[in-house]
């Protein structure tokens, strides 16, 4: 898998001195890690997100007027440590502002330390999850979720937030031919919509058929993965990793 994610990020890259440089497939893996990971919190922790924040804010609402199914506390957690992990990655993103390889780099070796710890969780557990395992994967990944968003949005690689698609959606068709527009990175948008779609179709197949810590060790590898060639790949002096001014 590393090998082919090398491959992929160097492939579909665009050309050197490029401003993304190899940046947009690692995002794409990233954006299909939040698949797999919402799979499992919505799935698994009491229908609660842990990277979709609009939806949490909808949940909360729902279950303060009193809808079955749904979790305040749960929302409320999730969020709290979403917006944690997001003060982190803005932190990281201050620290290592000049290059955007070494931010990715260390931001996915901070979340393989999350999502490690989430797994270790599930399988001590041989997936039953009790009040305290849900509540502990919550923050786990809700911390890891949150500093992805942020490091994300600190990266700047357009369409490719890897935790929000309202706006890519939107973009697909506000600035089609058919609505006047010129249809910029029509590709890019419609891989991001693709990379989360298959992310949570291999979690919920996996939640279904497998165990709660397979879903998320999958999680795990691919973080590990992308933390990995971001390294090996960012040792380069190609421009594109600098980030570039707005």
């Amino acid at each position: 898998m590393y090998k082919l994610l090398t491959d992929a990020a160097r492939t579909l890259a665009p050309p050197r001195g490029d401003r993304h440089g190899p940046l947009p497939p690692l995002m794409l893996t990233l954006t299909a890690v939040t698949g797999l990971v919402d799979a499992v919190s919505y799935l698994a922790l009491g229908h609660v997100f842990v990277a979709n924040m609009t939806g949490n804010v909808v949940f909360l609402g729902f279950a303060l007027a009193g809808a079955k199914g749904l979790s305040a506390l749960a929302s409320v957690v999730a969020m709290a440590a979403f917006l944690v992990g997001a003060l982190v990655g803005g932190r990281l993103g201050t620290r290592f502002a000049a290059h955007r390889g070494r931010l990715l780099t260390i931001a996915t070796a901070l979340q393989v330390v999350l999502v490690a710890a989430a797994v270790v969780t599930a399988a001590a557990t041989h997936g039953r999850v009790t009040t305290t395992v849900q509540y502990t994967l919550i923050v786990l990944l809700g911390l890891a979720m949150g500093q992805q968003n942020a490091v994300a949005r600190r990266l700047g690689v357009p369409d490719l937030t890897t935790t929000v698609l309202t706006l890519t959606l939107t973009g697909l068709a506000a600035d089609s031919a058919p609505a006047g527009g010129t249809a910029p990175r029509p590709g890019r948008r419609i891989l991001s919509v693709l990379a989360m779609f298959l992310g949570a179709l291999a979690g919920a197949a996996l939640l279904l058929h497998a165990e709660l810590a397979l879903t998320l060790g999958l999680a795990l590898v691919l973080l590990s993965v992308t933390s990995l060639v971001t390294q090996r790949l960012s040792a380069s002096a190609d421009a594109a990793w600098i980030r570039p001014q707005s």
